[in-house]
């Protein structure tokens, strides 16, 4: 193994463009640069990658050693949750060495130095913080959970914590020109979202009969503005384009890796 060093460099992570980003609050999104996992998980150009997921086929002594470079730049360990494509929310508190795991797609926070996470390979990171930087959270959305109500879950919880208003941020996630899709998702967003809020998420893929190109950052907006959030940011960042910077698990498959969105409050 190579040895250790410090810390990730801040270059090689993603800082959020997020305006409305309280002054206390610390988020981050990794990407897959600056780790040590060997091919398939390396960073795209032949130097080690950044692979933070335990469950995919990498050594898991390199995952290990990924996570403590991470840490180096966070206040505490990671909450790291098992991700099961839901809507249920941890209180990330629990999440500590030597408990059970936490099953959840989501995770909230509303004392310092308690860092949510969350693992994606293509699936929508959504970072949230009240404006007075109170209540943090990080929720995974990948489609059957955004369809299902994950954000709404995330919120709700953020507000029986205390949260006063609720501003978002969407990281890295499959784009709207990579994200095949079949009539299933379609049918899964039109019941989500009543009334055709749903459909111009979807556009035909072409010479593609009954398939979509769907567009997650935008049906996440949907979502949140139902819950009167409408100052969301990000949403720009494509996993499965982007492969000299990013995982993704449409490209790779198995060869995947995973990369990490944290938030928490200084």
């Amino acid at each position: 193994m190579p040895e250790r060093v410090v810390g990730l460099d801040p270059a090689q992570v993603l800082w959020p463009d997020w305006p409305d980003l309280p002054a206390n609050v610390g988020a981050l999104a990794t990407t897959r640069r600056g780790g040590v996992s060997a091919a398939p998980f390396d960073d795209g150009a032949g130097g080690g990658g950044l692979n933070l997921g335990l469950h995919v086929k990498d050594d898991p002594e390199a995952v290990r050693e990924n996570r403590a470079r991470l840490q180096a730049l966070l206040p505490g360990r990671p909450a790291w949750i098992a991700q099961v494509h839901g809507r249920e929310v941890v209180d990330a508190r629990l999440v500590q060495p030597g408990a059970p795991v936490q099953t959840g797609d989501a995770g909230t926070a509303f004392e310092p130095g308690v860092v949510c996470a969350i693992l994606t390979a293509d699936c929508l990171p959504v970072l949230f913080a009240d404006l007075e930087g109170k209540v943090v959270g990080a929720a995974h959305a990948g489609w059957r959970g955004l369809a299902g109500g994950v954000l709404q879950a995330t919120v709700a919880q953020m507000r029986a914590q205390g949260a006063g208003e609720i501003t978002a941020w969407l990281g890295p996630a499959i784009g709207p020109d990579a994200f095949e899709v079949g009539p299933d998702v379609l049918d899964a967003f039109r019941a989500a979202l009543p009334d055709g809020a749903a459909d111009d998420g979807f556009r035909p893929y072409p010479g593609r009969d009954g398939k979509y190109l769907a567009d997650m950052a935008l049906l996440a907006r949907r979502m949140l503005a139902g819950e009167g959030i409408t100052r969301v940011y990000g949403g720009t960042r494509c996993t499965f384009t982007e492969g000299d910077r990013f995982y993704s698990y449409r490209r790779d498959g198995a060869g995947s890796g995973r990369q990490a969105t944290l938030i928490w409050i200084k």
